[in-house]
């Protein structure tokens, strides 16, 4: 990818709040200059253009995070450039917390996280789908 059109993140972690990065997520991310924001709709787990759905839920994580990635790679742009993503998950528990911070750190490998919203939800459109994440990137001209 051409590096002019690497986009200017900056992550902010206040000192005086707790340190977020265990759990794959910045307090605040920001971008400065000239660009392009790039609002991603909900991206489920489904693995094909049939979008077939996992029983597994870590299945259908990794193939959200990779349905996320994409489509930034549609506008030439990586998880480097999201700077907030939405995460509905349903019947949310612990377990599937952990399963879920440790994909996000297996897919943003330089610990520098966008900030991050995780709702539990009862159910998402489709039978099946068990996670559904947004996002909004910003890709610097």
């Amino acid at each position: 990818m051409d590096q002019t059109n690497k986009t200017s993140v900056t992550n902010k972690n206040p000192k005086t709040l707790f340190d977020p990065t265990p759990f794959a997520f910045s307090h605040a991310t920001s971008a400065e200059g000239k660009g392009q924001y790039v609002f991603i709709s909900g991206q489920s787990g489904g693995e094909d253009l049939k979008h077939s759905l996992s029983e597994d839920f870590r299945t259908q994580v990794k193939y959200s995070l990779k349905n996320l990635e994409t489509v930034l790679a549609e506008y030439g742009a990586g998880v480097a450039e999201v700077l907030k993503i939405t995460i509905l998950i349903v019947d949310h528990d612990q377990e599937k917390l952990k399963i879920w911070t440790e994909e996000m750190h297996n897919t943003w490998k330089k610990n520098t996280f966008p900030a991050s919203t995780l709702i539990p939800v009862p159910k998402l459109a489709l039978d099946h789908m068990l996670i559904e994440v947004d996002a909004i990137a910003f890709i610097k001209k």
